[in-house]
């Protein structure tokens, strides 16, 4: 005769199987798959930009004049934006620079800037909703003052006035601390809301009450618990993110040159999307592509972790 042991009254139980059954519904889901796909296909061609430079033989910032026609204006030689062999994806007008380089270091630079600045959101919303939620009293009414204060503000209008005002050196770190800056607000605000919720659960107080400190109280018992919220608010915010550096990048505080970037791309094809509309639509449909992909990935994963926890 065999016994099982049940755990504790009122403990959280996480079924070992949690992270396949999510992965499984992943998997059949086509819309997952597809955005999956998209999204490694984006992150390969950051990782290997030099790889492409060097099979193509044109770096991101490298002139091709023979790829443009002067006697038109600078227009690219060919049809479809001056798409050959040597350019995969054409080429911009009037200097000849390749599309698919500068796809590729432009991929690099919003994904390393949106990643950024999703880890340091993450870790300030995640610290500070804790500790408002955990301690409560003054300590819960100075952070909550705090983020009702960052939401206040019009952040994409002072998020111009900032970088607006500061030099060009170093426009990458200074996107990813005024982006966080005024991000970490909304994650901490539903960070704190379920720290309260668990905070004076039965297996918190049985933690407490057997002597466990306020790290082992934090670390073992209230933060596994946000776990699945934490991974799907992550999710969702990048695409945000992916949006606001570009869209700032479009308005000439972002990135500046030479380095590039979609939304700089974009911001340059403004001029030619009548005679060269596939300087506008290359650049443009990465954009849009990409952050499609992580916002149907985010809200995908939000649903089958809702369908696991249902189970």
């Amino acid at each position: 005769m065999t016994t099982t042991t049940l755990p504790p009254a009122g403990a959280p139980v996480a079924p070992a199987t949690s992270g396949r059954r999510v992965a499984g519904a992943l998997l059949h889901d086509w819309a997952a798959v597809l955005s999956s796909a998209f999204l490694a296909l984006i992150l390969l061609m950051a990782i290997c930009a030099p790889l492409i430079s060097a099979i193509t033989g044109h770096g991101p910032n490298d002139f091709d004049s023979a790829a443009i026609d002067t006697n038109l204006g600078g227009l690219p030689r060919g049809s479809l934006g001056g798409i050959s062999a040597g350019h995969p994806l054409g080429v911009e007008p009037q200097n000849g620079r390749d599309i698919l380089a500068r796809i590729a270091y432009g991929a690099r630079v919003s994904l390393l800037i949106a990643a950024a600045a999703t880890v340091l959101t993450t870790l300030l919303g995640v610290v500070l909703g804790m500790l408002a939620g955990f301690y409560q009293g003054w300590v819960d009414q100075v952070i909550c003052r705090i983020m009702d204060f960052l939401m206040a503000f019009p952040a994409l209008i002072f998020m111009i006035a900032i970088l607006s005002s500061q030099p060009s050196g170093n426009r990458p770190v200074l996107l990813v601390l005024v982006i966080s800056v005024f991000g970490w607000p909304y994650l901490a605000r539903v960070v704190r809301g379920q720290t309260l919720t668990l905070v004076n659960r039965e297996f918190v107080e049985a933690a407490r009450a057997s002597g466990a400190s306020t790290g082992a109280l934090v670390f073992k018992e209230i933060l596994p618990n946000l776990r699945s919220s934490l991974i799907v608010m992550t999710t969702l915010s990048v695409p945000g993110y992916v949006g606001t550096e570009a869209g700032l990048s479009f308005l000439g505080v972002g990135v500046t040159p030479p380095t590039p970037s979609w939304g700089q791309m974009i911001f340059s094809s403004v001029g030619w999307y009548a005679v060269d509309p596939m300087y506008f639509a290359i650049p443009g449909a990465f954009l849009f592509c990409t952050v499609l992909s992580l916002t149907v990935l985010g809200d995908r994963l939000r649903a089958a972790f809702d369908a696991g926890e249902a189970s």
